[in-house]
């Protein structure tokens, strides 16, 4: 039986940590601290991550937490951040769906479950009184949702509920675009969605989910980084690199990022001729990337080292064990990196 365009991606987006991650950046689906705050930001537009004109009432505490994660990349600081935002602001539904989005990454599933439950219902409230973010958080709840049958249950046994609730997510993100279709936050999300789409099914154009983020998503800092991963994932390596450079400009610290344009580089350093300067600038955003490992997800972390290594193998021909040393960081006890990684 041929797949359809909807099946194929829901085993993308649905059985991949990484897609989670992903779309956690896309700010609504799953989508930083105290440094954050002490930027010079107007009043006006506190609160709100994604506009600078006509701000939503987000609430501050959710929006640290939001730029801690994504703009500063620190998971463990925003663990703390994202429950108090909960405590204090209990009706902002993208609270609910980092919580849970960290929740996967800690593969404690059942907080999971609740926390996507809650990013439903409180969407599904929040739409009474503001349409649009309402209709995308309840897209959200459903996606995470469907994440979390996956999980549970393994892509074969849980696809069929997993895309029942795909269909749902993109028929909230629908309504979302009829009320605002130049929303910054619903286009970051669609963005993010169609370039999963175009890069995972073949004859997919990606130009217009490209357009998309270019043209009509903020945070600007992610707008570029999900730019950079889908011409990335297309092998247009220069591409990739200008959009990484453009995301590293206002983000210059987050390791992620460090991490993205080092698997771009080394990726152009790839071919007949090996570019030992490209592996060599690779080299040095894998090291800048693992600064700060206890701060990341500790697989996250144990998958960059692993990059790094073969990265300095390549460099000065040395068989380094990069395998038994990323397995030995990948199943060490505790959810964060370890805050010192093995000696290369």
């Amino acid at each position: 039986m041929t797949k359809t365009p909807l099946a194929s991606l829901g085993k993308q987006m649905l059985s991949s940590k990484q897609t989670v991650r992903a779309i956690a950046c896309a700010g609504a689906i799953a989508c930083a601290g105290a440094i954050a705050l002490s930027i010079c930001i107007n009043s006006a537009v506190a609160g709100d991550p994604f506009r600078s004109s006509n701000p939503q009432a987000i609430g501050p505490n959710t929006e640290t937490a939001f730029k801690t994660m994504f703009q500063q990349g620190n998971y463990k600081q925003a663990k703390t951040q994202i429950q108090e935002a909960l405590s204090t602001e209990p009706n902002e539904p993208l609270a609910y769906a980092m919580a849970a989005s960290l929740s996967y990454i800690e593969q404690d599933l059942h907080s999971m479950n609740s926390y996507a439950q809650k990013t439903r219902e409180v969407g599904e409230k929040l739409a009474k009184t503001n349409p649009l973010r309402g209709n995308i958080y309840t897209a959200a709840g459903h996606f995470l949702e469907g994440a979390n049958i996956i999980a549970k249950e393994g892509t074969a046994k849980g696809a069929p509920q997993a895309l029942s609730k795909l269909r749902v997510v993109f028929q909230y993100l629908d309504a979302a675009d009829k009320i605002a279709p130049n929303d910054p936050e619903l286009n970051l999300v669609k963005g993010y969605m169609d370039l999963i789409l175009a890069t995972n099914l073949p004859f997919s154009n990606p130009n217009e989910a490209i357009q998309r983020l270019e043209q009509k998503a903020s945070p600007r800092y992610l707008a570029y980084r999900g730019m950079a991963v889908g011409y990335r994932d297309l092998k247009k390596y220069d591409r990739a690199l200008e959009f990484a450079n453009k995301s590293l400009a206002e983000t210059p610290n987050n390791p992620e990022v460090l991490y993205l344009k080092a698997q771009i580089l080394f990726s152009q350093s790839q071919g007949k001729d090996s570019n030992k300067t490209l592996l060599e600038e690779a080299r040095k955003h894998f090291d800048a990337a693992l600064e700060k490992p206890n701060q990341l997800p500790r697989s996250l972390v144990a998958e960059i080292f692993f990059q790094q290594c073969r990265t300095r193998n390549r460099l000065d021909s040395q068989s380094r064990a990069c395998d038994p040393m990323r397995d030995k960081i990948r199943d060490a006890d505790g959810v964060w990196g370890p805050a010192a990684l093995p000696p290369l």
